[in-house]
């Protein structure tokens, strides 16, 4: 099936950017394993999360949106994924793709750790997800 563009706008605009459920999943995994964190921390890449002290920044990346989809469809390459793709979203996914790896390097350069997990990865196991930033945390403790 084939939508035209404008219910396509229409069905992608509706989609949240902040308090999503990959969100809320990891928050809760988080504050459970003893974690306190401030969200939407104004910094460069608007992280979800962050520990302003330990300068650790979390990111939820949904898997359509930063390039992870391929995966989940059990597709051979991200490059398959994006030619199934009208060159609008070719352009918009690797541009968000582009966009991560200079938010990552900027704040790594201004001496952040930078977590970034998938929105399927959350889903399945968030605690798993957790417990990788509590032990950031501590490293970055001692």
């Amino acid at each position: 099936m084939i939508r035209d563009a404008q219910t396509t706008q229409r069905i992608m605009s509706a989609i949240k950017s902040k308090n999503t459920k990959p969100e809320r999943l990891l928050g809760k995994a988080m504050w459970s394993v003893g974690l306190r964190y401030r969200k939407q921390y104004k910094i460069k890449g608007s992280p979800d999360f962050v520990f302003v002290r330990k300068k650790i920044a979390v990111f939820c990346d949904g898997d359509f949106w930063h390039g992870n989809n391929w995966k989940i469809r059990g597709l051979n390459s991200f490059e398959e994924e994006l030619s199934q793709y009208s060159g609008f979203w070719q352009k918009k996914i690797l541009r968000n793709v582009e966009r991560d790896k200079e938010v990552n390097k900027e704040l790594e350069g201004q001496g952040w750790i930078v977590l970034r997990f998938w929105e399927s990865d959350i889903k399945s196991d968030c605690y798993s997800c957790a417990k990788k930033v509590l032990e950031v945390y501590k490293e970055r403790a001692s």
